[in-house]
């Protein structure tokens, strides 16, 4: 029921930032921000407005695609919103605030209560067997679009708001192309396809259990890495060192108070709980509502809140020491690997410590650098040569840049046990497909020659890996079961009765999808859901067509405010 938007969602945007840096007073360029107390990096403010709003602004922005988002999943369902990427939503979410400004200039009112009563009743998600509005299904979705978006804080203010829109922007399109037209025959091939009865099973293979022998053919391997290459290249790696100040340098300079411990307590009592009171093997129990004592229980604390104190002392001491240590390296422009530097560090009793060359996906073990210093140390470059201080799990650092090694391709031989092991990956995988086209011939074999789904499973599948037999009750394509597979469910556009389907992988799963009885619906017109699918199909025809044209007032809109239709 999402084809429509499929053909029109063509083309998505991303709001393009340039930053021009022109210093025309002093003689030298510097990156801003490249140093400590220098500069302002901070990204001037835009605004990019488009019929109105202001799609630069983060929080207009979340609200106005979270509307789009809500409006599909109440038009089409929650499970068939998983087929939309994120540039059809941008898209979408486009094309209904341009709906929306036309439904403004037409001065379309906003619809009464009985209004949107009728329209949520005609909409198909809500609609039961019989093809009529089923208030238990209507109840449901709502319940599970609250359990889904509660982390996205969706009211039932926004759910009222999003359809009474999308009712406005359903009667734009109904002036803007008038009715849609659905052929007789499109109308039965769509209840065919939706309401026809399955009883079907399903063998499926555990990928982990195929364990063919594959031996490894130089020329085989060698074939293997020049196709593959690139998937050996090694990532521009970061050259570093860096000079620690460890906290606990720091630890024995600080002195606390009385005072000062009882309020750093006070304000965090929740971190330093007290310890759980043993319950006696004999007596009574003690009494678990009795009122806290405060000082007890600071009392009963004390080491660890002075033990915490202390550690938070000592690590803002870490933090300025290292920050007065890169204002002096500023001031005194010096560099390392310079007799000044390294002179400059011996009067600290301090030490460089070089790094082995890394990338983000490959940092040193043992550093104990979280991403945010990692990050920072791939930033360094030739202008940009020294980080600020950084806090690390034992106190602070200072990152100094050396070199950043280029990215270049390995030789077989440095990479080839990774080699091997892709190889044989692949070639596991290859053999995998294969088996799985002779058990599907065999399978369909013995189900010609009269056994059952089950008898030729057992017949055929006593190998490795084993198969194994699922079942479902009775379904229909608008009503699946739970649990089935998306692949199984797409297969059974392509059986028919009494057949069994090549094998379909899916992650780590290979699957046989058998049809034990395919019923189809009543195709006549005096089925009820002719007459209700006819409609869905001529209102997707004239949306399609209005789509065009909504794609059109897009396209406009975005050239006249300065954006591109593919983001660039």
């Amino acid at each position: 029921m999402i084809s429509w938007i499929q053909r029109s969602f063509q083309h998505h945007f991303r709001t393009i930032f340039s930053v021009l840096l022109a210093v025309t007073i002093i003689s030298f360029i510097m990156t801003i921000g490249a140093s400590p107390g220098i500069g302002r990096s901070g990204p001037k403010a835009l605004r990019q407005r488009f019929f109105g709003h202001d799609l630069v602004n983060q929080g207009a922005s979340s609200q106005l695609f979270g509307d789009a988002s809500l409006s599909l999943q109440t038009q089409f369902g929650l499970s068939e919103l998983s087929g939309v990427s994120s540039a059809q939503l941008q898209q979408f979410g486009l094309e209904r605030i341009a709906s929306l400004a036309l439904a403004d200039q037409l001065r379309i009112p906003a619809p009464t209560q009985e209004q949107l009563a009728a329209y949520i009743k005609n909409l198909r998600v809500f609609a039961g067997p019989d093809g009529q509005f089923d208030a238990s299904r209507y109840a449901a979705f709502r319940d599970n679009l609250k359990i889904r978006s509660r982390s996205a804080g969706v009211s039932e203010g926004d759910f009222v708001r999003v359809l009474s829109d999308d009712l406005r922007i359903d009667r734009v399109r109904q002036l803007f192309v008038g009715p849609g037209y659905a052929l007789p025959g499109e109308v039965r091939e769509q209840l065919a396809r939706t309401d026809t009865r399955w009883d079907v099973a399903v063998a499926t293979a555990d990928f982990a259990q195929f364990k063919p022998d594959i031996p490894v053919n130089e020329d085989a391997l060698k074939r293997f890495f020049d196709d593959n290459a690139f998937r050996y290249d090694v990532p521009p790696r970061a050259v570093v060192a860096y000079v620690a100040f460890p906290a606990a340098k720091f630890g024995d300079t600080v002195t606390l108070s009385d005072a000062e411990v009882r309020d750093y307590y006070d304000a965090n009592p929740a971190r330093f709980p007290k310890p759980a009171a043993k319950t006696p093997e004999v007596g009574p129990r003690p009494d678990a509502l009795a009122p806290s004592n405060p000082d007890l229980d600071f009392a009963a604390v004390r080491p660890a809140v002075e033990q915490a104190l202390r550690a938070e002392r000592a690590q803002r001491q870490a933090t300025k020491a290292a920050s007065d240590f890169t204002l002096a390296v500023f001031d005194g422009k010096l560099r390392p690997g310079t007799p000044a530097f390294d002179a400059f560090l011996a009067s600290g009793g301090l030490t460089l410590h070089a790094v082995p060359p890394f990338s983000r996906e490959s940092v040193p073990t043992g550093l104990g650098w979280n991403p945010s210093v990692v990050d920072q140390a791939l930033r360094l470059g030739d202008l940009h040569a020294m980080s600020d201080p950084l806090p690390v799990a034992d106190g602070s650092i200072v990152l100094f840049w050396r070199e950043t090694l280029p990215t270049y391709r390995p030789e077989l031989a440095q990479v080839r046990d990774r080699v091997i092991a892709d190889f044989s990956e692949d070639e596991r995988r290859k053999r995998f497909i294969q088996w799985g086209q002779v058990v599907s011939a065999q399978l369909a074999a013995r189900l010609k020659a009269g056994d059952s789904f089950e008898a030729a499973v057992a017949r055929v599948g006593s190998g490795e890996p084993k198969l194994a037999v699922k079942t479902f009750a009775p379904f229909i394509r608008r009503q699946p079961p739970k649990d089935i597979a998306i692949p199984v469910a797409n297969a059974l556009d392509r059986l028919d009765q009494g057949q069994v389907s090549d094998m379909l992988v899916d992650q780590d799963t290979g699957s046989f999808v058998y049809v034990k009885e395919k019923k189809l619906p009543d195709l006549s017109e005096a089925n009820p859901q002719f007459a209700l699918t006819r409609m869905q199909l001529a209102r997707l025809d004239a949306m399609s067509t209005g789509g065009l044209s909504v794609s059109d007032m897009v396209a406009r809109e975005m050239k006249k405010s300065g954006m591109t239709a593919d983001g660039r």
